[in-house]
This record gives C-alpha cells, sequence and structure tokens, in this order.
C-alpha cells in the first residue's frame, strides 16, 4: 500500500508545518510507502494528484478547502482515482464539517488510519470540478479576496467584515437558469449552488450531505436598483438559519437540480470551493459518486 502526502505549508495558523514528522509516522503505520509532496504554488497540489493517479492507493491532504478542491481536479477526469484522506488545516473547512472530519490533526489521522471510505458526490462547473459550493454575487468573493492574516485572526468573522465592505458596491446582477424542469430569467444578488452543508463556515444545507444525485440551488432575487434592507435580511437569515429558512419568502428560489445552464455577464466572478473559479456563463452538472473519502 502506497500513499502521496500533499499539504500546503501556508494554509490556516500553519500548524501542519510543525506536525509533518508526526503525520508520517502515523501514516507509515497503515502505509508501506509514504511520499512527501509540500506545495510551493497554486496549482501544485492539482499536478502532484493527477501524478498519483494509477500509481498510489490514497492521496492525503491537509491543506484548506481550495488545497483539496485542486486535488480533485488533479484526480476527476483520470480513471484510476486514488482515495482522498483529508486532515483540515484551513480558516472554514467547510468540506471537514459536512463530512464530520474533525480539525484536529490525531483524530482526522485515526479515521484515514482505520479506513473506513464513502463514496461522494462532486459537481462539474465547465471543464471545473468541486466538491461542496459553487457561488456568485454578493459576498461570494470575500473567500478569496479576505487576506491570510485576518483570517488567521479573526476566523469566519473575517469573511464578514470582507463582505459588509461589498454593499455599497453591488450592482445590477442579470441571472439565466435552464435546465430541463424549469428556466428563470431575472436580477439577482446571490446564487449559491450548495452541494455540501457549510459554506465559509455557515450550516446553510440542512439535507443529508451528498445522498443524492443533487445539488440544492438558491438565490436571491433583486427587484431595485440598490439591494434592500429586506434583501439583505432574507441573506443573513439563510446562512444563520439555512436553505429551509428561506424557501417560501418572496423573491427566494431553493430547489433541487442535477444538471442546468447558468448565464451571466462575462466578467462575472464565479466561486467554486472558495477560490475564484471562472468568470461568466457555465454549464453545472452534479457527478454521482465520483470520488472516495476516508470518514467517521
Amino acid at each position: 500500500m502506497k500513499c502521496i502526502y500533499i499539504f500546503n505549508p501556508k494554509s490556516g495558523n500553519k500548524q501542519h508545518n510543525q506536525k509533518k514528522d508526526y503525520i508520517i509516522k502515523q501514516l507509515l503505520t497503515c502505509y508501506e510507502i509514504v511520499d512527501v509532496r509540500p506545495t510551493e504554488k497554486i496549482g501544485d497540489a492539482e499536478k502532484f494528484a493527477r501524478e498519483a493517479c494509477g500509481i498510489y492507493d490514497s492521496i492525503i491532504v491537509a491543506g484548506g478547502d481550495g488545497t483539496l478542491n485542486e486535488v480533485i481536479n488533479g484526480i476527476s477526469p483520470m480513471e484510476n482515482r486514488p482515495r482522498i484522506g483529508y486532515i483540515p488545516a484551513g480558516t472554514t473547512n467547510d468540506v471537514a464539517s459536512s463530512l464530520k472530519i474533525p480539525k484536529n490533526v490525531k483524530k482526522a489521522l485515526k479515521i484515514i488510519i482505520k479506513g473506513n471510505t464513502r463514496q461522494c458526490n462532486i459537481f462539474k462547473v465547465n471543464e471545473k470540478y468541486g466538491l461542496y459550493v459553487c457561488a456568485f454575487g454578493l459576498f461570494t468573493a470575500s473567500s478569496y479576496t479576505t487576506e491570510q492574516k485576518k483570517k488567521n485572526a479573526f476566523g469566519k468573522l473575517a469573511y464578514v467584515f470582507s463582505g459588509i465592505k461589498e454593499l455599497g458596491t453591488t450592482k445590477k446582477f442579470p441571472f439565466h437558469i435552464i435546465s430541463d424542469k424549469l428556466e428563470i430569467k431575472t436580477d439577482i444578488i446571490l446564487g449559491i449552488f450548495a452541494n455540501g452543508r457549510y459554506v465559509s463556515g455557515f450550516k446553510i444545507n440542512n439535507s443529508n450531505f451528498n445522498n443524492d444525485n443533487v445539488c440544492l440551488v438558491v438565490f436571491v432575487e433583486k427587484n431595485k436598483k440598490s439591494v434592500s434592507l429586506k434583501s439583505l435580511f432574507t441573506i443573513f437569515k439563510l446562512f444563520l438559519f439555512g436553505a429551509t429558512s428561506i424557501e417560501k419568502v418572496k423573491n427566494c428560489v431553493v430547489i433541487p437540480i442535477n444538471k442546468c445552464r447558468i448565464e451571466l455577464e462575462e466578467n462575472t466572478p464565479v466561486n467554486i470551493d472558495g477560490e475564484k473559479g471562472l468568470e461568466g456563463s457555465f454549464n453545472f452538472e452534479v457527478i454521482k459518486n465520483h470520488i472516495e473519502i476516508f470518514i467517521k
């Protein structure tokens, strides 16, 4: 049995740099070979993961959701995909919260060593892959525009502070969704595809994580030239109490989707798993049971 250990030295509070030797020692209790690959720049984790396919039995990744997303993008187009062990080391660790993987290094390693896994859905956005969220509109850029120092100091509150700065600059946001079940053309202030339970540390999806062949889509319409207090209240309610709390709110749509087309203005940034993924229109599709992850 062979595994490759990919870690991001810059994730979160960087504690995994100090625990690297301990992690390798524990992995050697269940793997004959443990090869180590620290990332130095964006794209390294994706490259290492792609090269691991067909060679290693498992990829152990320590980092934030962005590092994990790179690994997902590395293995998803490949046939012989290794299992994934996740040691959360980011600011919010939304995937870990959804899968109930502890943030504690020792406890996360115990899950990997014990060896229980489950198949998980992912989604595809044009040619990119994601595991837990695809979002656009108000507040959605804060996860990758917020400085790392502020993330370390304030945790998920840093995203809130960053998002508040956007309130005065929000403009018209044309949106068009087309699927085999519906077609809606409107203006919105926020759109979220929630394939996981948590987004930026807040539980917004109350359904069972990754259990069926759909993703929860939430969007809040905008019917005025500026963002109204009512719209902001709706968004705060979504993040504080989940999508079920706004299902019956006027100008909100909460629906399950498997596959659709989203048409946006070409310069609209789209957040995929906490990072800037692309700009403008895209095709969205859920891919069922595509990756295997160690869980409790």
